[in-house]
């Protein structure tokens, strides 16, 4: 959905990038929004998702739909999207409910100016959770460790405050 959101030719734009690195290939995500970026870095810690299946998921409907339809636990509508089985919607309802509590969709810039907290707080775990990937770690022992010391120290904004707690969490 980015594609139809950009200017003309030659007319400059930004891009929300998500980079991610394999062992056989370096891919670049683009976006547009920035709380679709977001969205698609929930979406891709989720068990079974990937960035494929999370690309498919926003070309189908729009982060606030998304939202919407995990709220309102719609299993129905996740299924008409291609490649969404009924156990992988139901998958996501239950394990993103928690994780868009706190969504709100009016956006200024990206991001809503009562969300700014969220979004900040979310570069800090994202950041947390990568500098743990870069130390070793697998991405979901560094996903759950942080949302542990997350859910233990809720006052904690910064990333460097979560990768400290998290690296003595797992001693």
């Amino acid at each position: 959905s980015t594609l139809y959101q950009l200017p003309e030719i030659g007319a400059g734009v930004t891009l929300h990038t998500h980079f991610v690195v394999r062992e056989d290939a370096q891919l670049l995500y683009g976006f547009y929004d920035l709380k679709d970026r977001l969205l698609f870095r929930l979406l891709i810690r989720v068990n079974g998702v990937g960035p494929k299946l999370a690309l498919a998921i926003l070309s189908g409907m729009s982060s606030e739909e998304f939202v919407n339809t995990v709220r309102a636990n719609d299993v129905a509508a996740m299924v008409k999207m291609p490649g969404i089985g009924k156990k992988t919607a139901e998958r996501l309802m239950v394990e993103m409910r928690d994780k868009l509590a706190d969504w709100q969709i009016s956006t200024i810039d990206g991001a809503s100016t009562a969300n700014t907290a969220f979004v900040a707080s979310s570069k800090a775990l994202n950041e947390a959770e990568t500098a743990l990937i870069a130390l070793g770690y697998k991405p979901q022992v560094a996903a759950r460790t942080i949302s542990a010391v997350v859910k233990n120290n809720k006052d904690i904004k910064d990333s460097e405050s979560l990768i400290r707690l998290a690296l003595k969490s797992m001693v």
